[in-house]
């Protein structure tokens, strides 16, 4: 069965091309190392729940939209040694010429085993 990472991630509207196009190379370099599918998808219809929602979960700004992404990888054991390829890859690396058009320190992530896939 297949394998998924999640991320909610908070981006300033602003910065909506510039994240476009990074994500474009990271999911090729992705693929490169294993990923099967790579969505990525920009929030136009996400409501700010009472208690809980996706902004809140990101602690989004003013300005900001949240971006809802997930890469589909054929196994947990191909997600691991696609992560440990990934980290050595120099495209992976922080480039302080052209930064991250996002907060890092406010995306969210996680790992999950697929249980129903229709």
């Amino acid at each position: 069965m297949t394998y998924v990472d999640g991320y909610v991630i908070p981006v300033l509207a602003e910065n909506k091309d510039k994240y476009i196009e990074q994500a474009k190379i990271a999911a090729s370099v992705f693929k490169e190392h294993g990923v099967i599918e790579i969505y990525e998808n920009w929030g136009d219809d996400v409501p700010e729940g009472e208690v809980t929602s996706f902004y809140k979960a990101v602690q989004c700004k003013e300005g900001e939209v949240v971006v809802f992404s997930w890469a589909v990888w054929p196994s947990r054991e191909a997600r691991n040694e696609g992560w440990k390829a990934l980290m050595d890859d120099p495209r992976m690396k922080p480039d302080p010429n052209n930064p991250m058009p996002f907060d890092g320190k406010r995306l969210i992530y996680g790992g999950f085993s697929t249980i129903v896939h229709e």
